[in-house]
């Protein structure tokens, strides 16, 4: 068990952790019968898989994407005389670029995409929020049992 703790869980916690919130999340809208509580384990479990691909996108060690030698050439080329009819020399070479391999980068696609994902989660829980509040005012109840009892009787009365 020990071992198993050791060389499983403790390397990968954070994935553990991610798995526990998608099963809270899960269970939430499966056991729940009030319609608040199952939008809120929606919110638990998006939030669950927004970490998780957030956490792919990290790298130990990695920089961001951009040359780093970036303000050397800002500061020349404000420094530098107007270009004027005369030729450079042969001999005169630019500064070489520091250029990272691919490899030492971190990805920002995944952090990307998911910071979209939560303006679209958020967006889309305000709306499923507006939508519980206008079926409380219509059917004085949130829970699920009760909702579809009276939306049955509505029907038959039809």
């Amino acid at each position: 068990m020990v071992d198993f703790l050791l060389n499983t869980v403790k390397p990968h916690f954070n994935f553990w952790v991610y798995v526990i919130l998608m099963m809270i999340g899960l269970w939430s809208l499966i056991a729940k019968n009030n319609l608040i509580k199952k939008m809120m384990g929606l919110a638990i479990f998006q939030t669950a898989i927004i970490l998780f691909y957030v956490s792919l996108g990290v790298k130990d060690g990695a920089t961001i994407p951009v040359l780093e030698s970036y303000g050397d050439y800002a500061e020349k080329a404000e420094k530098a005389e107007p270009a004027g009819p005369e030729v450079a020399p042969p001999d005169a070479t630019p500064a070489p670029v520091v250029v990272n391999p691919a490899d030492t980068y971190a990805n920002p696609v995944p952090h990307v995409l998911m910071l979209t994902a939560i303006v679209v989660g958020v967006a889309t829980l305000g709306v499923a929020l507006a939508l519980c509040e206008m079926i409380y005012k219509e059917f004085d109840t949130l829970e699920e049992d009760e909702l579809l009892r009276k939306i049955k009787a509505l029907h038959d009365d039809a």
